[in-house]
């Protein structure tokens, strides 16, 4: 009987090892984490201002059964708590918010926006730290180098015609811009699929200056690629303004407007961001 007893225990534990094991229930309250997370195959439990996420964001999709928590700088607490999630994941940004996160769950800090490196470099650190924490290693090495061959195949695309030098942009009103170059996120892509940035100045901790529109005139050579949707009334006010019409890249039709991709986001934002380079690029004349 003993021998019983003993392949009763080998099974049970053998069922015990192959049961699936249940995700934590991880709320976020930054939307490059989200994306991250879910390009990961795990879906959170509540996210912080989940309609601007679908706005701003949109790929990959955040399921319907995500709870909103709110805004991203006052995330719902009391709704927070009832969830009673597992773990709560923010960036340096929020971390105003810790303390009081802290008393709900355990709380990781995530950056992909540092310093020290480029964001791509940065997107590709925090997809690795977020895997090894969810023990998805191989989703995570999986992600990674998915991107890595699209980039790949967005540069051998766009090789196919010359391409001038691009500013990339969005609009804060009719008259100033964000111009991204330097650490973001558009600039990791625009340098791995062999595109020059027409922006050579400075750019901040998020990667992009704020300037007026006249600077677009520096590079006459340069085309456009600004990333919708544009402000209120800030359309009709570029239709009026001399100044833009008066713009080399605008007289001479180099201006693309692209779909909605969120500036700080990672890994899935610069796939979504290349994705529309090939789009709108390859064979077009600029």
């Amino acid at each position: 009987m003993r021998w019983l007893f003993g392949l009763l225990a080998a099974v049970a534990l053998a069922c015990q090892a192959a049961a699936p094991v249940t995700p934590p229930r991880i709320a976020v309250i930054d939307w490059g984490l989200t994306e991250t997370l879910l390009g990961l195959g795990v879906t959170p439990v509540a996210v912080a201002q989940t309609e601007g996420y679908r706005r701003w964001v949109g790929a990959p999709a955040l399921p319907a059964q995500v709870i909103d928590l709110g805004m991203r700088v006052e995330p719902n607490l009391e709704l927070l708590s009832r969830l009673t999630p597992d773990l709560i994941l923010i960036t340096p940004q929020f971390a105003a918010s810790r303390a009081q996160l802290e008393r709900i769950a355990p709380v990781k800090v995530l950056a992909i926006y540092t310093p020290e490196a480029e964001a791509y470099v940065g997107a590709q650190r925090v997809t690795r730290e977020l895997a090894s924490l969810l023990h998805r290693e191989a989703a995570g090495e999986a992600l990674i180098a998915r991107v890595e061959a699209r980039l790949a195949e967005v540069r051998g695309r766009l090789a196919s015609r010359t391409q001038p030098p691009f500013y990339v942009a969005t609009f804060l009103d009719q008259r100033h811009v964000r111009l991204f170059g330097k650490h973001s996120i558009y600039q990791g892509v625009l340098d791995r699929v062999g595109l020059q940035n027409a922006w050579q100045g400075p750019t901040n901790y998020w990667g992009f200056s704020q300037q007026g529109i006249e600077r677009l005139a520096e590079r006459p050579e340069a085309a456009l690629l600004y990333l919708e949707p544009l402000p209120p009334g800030t359309s009709q006010g570029l239709a009026a303004s001399a100044l833009w019409q008066r713009l080399p890249l605008v007289r001479q039709g180099r201006v693309t407007a692209l779909p909605p991709v969120w500036s700080f986001n990672g890994l899935l934002a610069a796939e979504r961001f290349a994705g529309l380079l090939e789009q709108h690029l390859a064979g077009a004349a600029l």
